[in-house]
């Protein structure tokens, strides 16, 4: 399986209306705290529009609203792959990415057989707290080796300038977060990742 190499994720269905249709081919839905009819509303609306757009669609977390809307794909964090129900995510036919941050969280995330892992933080990061430090670009190389031939997403304090180091490291998809959604153009900035990002897909 191969991933777009421009891996924006967002925690609105509004910003994919405003990205997706600018070229993005890969976004995730990462909506943390919301209500259930909030939470299938959000999903329905990224979904029709990324169906417009010939847009792979990720949902974060919510596996069972992904299975009930006929989602594809999602992603797991640690905590949420030890509760959700790995049978029935692959009777439904959705594929699986995972976060990892350490060998421990890689080799339960191996087990779980996915069809992508992330590593993260690769940089300092602003989105949230973190208990491990950056991993910087040897750990890519690293857990490239360990996964490969399936994807590796890097994600953390990534932006345009920091591409050629991350994908000369292995890395297959480069995961971004606050650098389109807190610029100051966002439009202009997704523009700019596309553009940077093109040569790799």
């Amino acid at each position: 399986m191969k991933l777009d190499p421009f891996y924006p994720i967002v925690d609105s269905a509004a910003w994919i209306e405003r990205l997706v249709p600018l070229g993005v081919r890969l976004v995730q839905l990462r909506i943390k705290d919301m209500d259930e009819d909030g939470l299938r509303a959000e999903i329905r609306k990224a979904k029709a529009m990324c169906a417009r757009n010939r847009c792979q669609l990720i949902v974060n977390d919510h596996w069972r609203l992904a299975i009930e809307e006929g989602c594809d794909f999602i992603h797991l964090g640690q905590e949420d792959l030890q509760i959700a129900d790995l049978p029935a995510i692959r009777a439904a036919g959705i594929r699986l990415g995972l976060s990892t941050h350490d060998d421990a969280e890689l080799e339960t995330a191996v087990a779980a057989e996915p069809h992508y892992f992330a590593l993260g933080p690769v940089y300092p990061t602003i989105l949230k707290k973190m208990k491990w430090a950056p991993q910087g670009l040897e750990r890519i190389r690293a857990w490239k080796d360990r996964v490969a031939p399936l994807p590796l997403v890097a994600i953390g304090g990534l932006n345009p300038e920091r591409l050629d180091g991350v994908f000369g490291a292995g890395a297959d998809s480069a995961a971004v977060v606050t650098d389109i959604t807190l610029h100051a153009d966002p439009e202009g900035r997704t523009r700019e990742w596309i553009e940077k990002t093109h040569r790799w897909r």
